[in-house]
């Protein structure tokens, strides 16, 4: 189980040598080099490069985000795992005083590059958690974002992941997921992201093989689903409103 080490984004409290640094195996295996290892994380943290990643899409799915969660936010924010580019602290701009981000990863280098990013922020902290098993009480949070991330995670624990989502998330509460969709039949992008996903994804298609409303297992009775396509259908943004009551 995953302890949390918490990171004020003000105050580094302790190096990353000094935390958990117990990494899921899966993640090792398939993603160190997108990830973990030091000179990846200086190779991918460059604005232009995630934007081609997504096909120059980058900044229109995190301009989506931040219209979806509101241009002052309010209450608790959770971003569940770190982000390479500018969405985080594009996030943490559009904070009201009083406001809270929290932020999950599971790997001590991320924590520390996204630390990095948002310099002496005081409504920030960094925690360095497992998506699938997090420490956070029931319904501790306003706004859950879960950005790029299911498409990376092996079924059960992408389950766990969505499951723990919701828990955190409280009644009345609203998550957002953005990630790949499946395309049409007709969209050449269906099959040449095929053959991205078999050489460097090995869990995006299956991810893929679902609507999110199908992996989060619920109905319309708990929750007001929304899903958002872009890029010919590549993308997706689904947000879930959970009822009050």
């Amino acid at each position: 189980m995953q302890r949390s080490s918490t990171v004020d984004s003000g105050r580094l409290t302790a190096p990353a040598s000094n935390r958990n640094k117990e990494i899921p195996s899966y993640l090792e295996k398939a993603y160190w080099w997108a990830y973990l290892h030091p000179r990846a994380v200086r190779f991918f943290e460059r604005q232009w490069l995630v934007n081609l990643i997504l096909w120059g899409n980058f900044n229109i799915l995190r301009d989506a985000v931040l219209e979806k969660l509101g241009h002052s936010i309010k209450g608790k924010t959770l971003q569940v795992a770190c982000v390479y580019g500018d969405f985080t602290p594009r996030l943490a701009q559009q904070l009201m005083p009083g406001a809270t981000l929290d932020i999950v990863d599971v790997a001590p280098v991320q924590l520390d590059n996204t630390h990095k990013k948002l310099g002496n922020h005081g409504q920030v902290k960094l925690h360095q958690q497992d998506s699938s098993k997090m420490d956070f009480q029931d319904g501790e949070f306003d706004n859950t974002v879960v950005f790029f991330l299911l498409h990376e995670q092996p079924e059960p624990v992408r389950l766990a992941t969505i499951a723990e989502a919701i828990r955190v998330t409280a009644k009345g509460g609203r998550i957002v997921f953005v990630d790949y969709h499946q395309p049409a039949i007709w969209n050449p992008m269906r099959y040449l992201m095929k053959g991205v996903f078999k050489l460097l994804e090995p869990y995006a298609e299956n991810f893929w093989s679902k609507d999110i409303e199908n992996w989060a297992k619920l109905d319309r009775q708990q929750a007001g689903i929304k899903k958002r396509l872009f890029f010919g259908g590549l993308y997706q943004m689904t947000s879930i409103d959970l009822h009050a009551s």
